[in-house]
Order: structure tokens, then C-alpha cells, then sequence
């Protein structure tokens, strides 16, 4: 689509999406986050986390500096109960 500038590569999120969330009153980057799956994507945020403080803070006024970054979390795996309750061999 001619006109969209992508963010995020790895989940296809514009810089119109991410400025239609600020502009609806979405101003914290945890819920941006979770809205448009932001820094979920193989590359965990290295390209588009500080793309989008960019825009938060160009949307809201504040200083890149002073905007919180995202919390890392660990990507899981799902495990089987036998192995939490010591059932099998792993």
C-alpha cells in the first residue's frame, strides 16, 4: 500500500496505527504494546521500540528520555504437567 510507512516489520504495524492509539488517548507504551504487539516479534523490539518512543514523544510532548521503556519478558514454551509434578523423565 502506497503511503504507509511500516514500524514494526516483524507484526506489519504503521506509524498511522501507532498514531491513531496516542491520538485515541493511548499514551503508555506497555498498552501500546499489547494492542499492536510492538517489540513481539523475532527482532523483541530492537527496530521499532525506539521508533515508537519517537512518535510517542513527538505525539505527547515528553521527552524520549523520560518515557519508561517496555518490560522485557521471556518468551515460554509450553511444558507438561508431568514434568512440573516430577512424572517423567525430562
Amino acid at each position: 500500500m502506497p503511503g504507509k510507512v511500516i514500524v514494526c516489520r516483524c507484526n506489519d504495524v504503521t506509524v498511522e496505527e501507532i498514531e491513531a492509539l496516542i491520538d485515541s488517548g493511548i499514551t503508555d507504551i506497555e498498552e501500546l504494546k499489547r494492542l499492536l504487539r510492538i517489540g513481539m516479534g523475532p527482532c523483541q523490539g530492537r527496530t521499532c521500540i525506539p521508533i515508537v518512543l519517537g512518535i510517542l514523544a513527538r505525539k505527547t510532548g515528553r521527552k524520549q528520555e523520560d518515557i519508561p521503556l517496555p518490560k522485557a519478558r521471556v518468551p515460554t514454551r509450553p511444558v507438561r504437567v508431568e514434568v512440573i509434578v516430577g512424572g517423567a523423565d525430562e
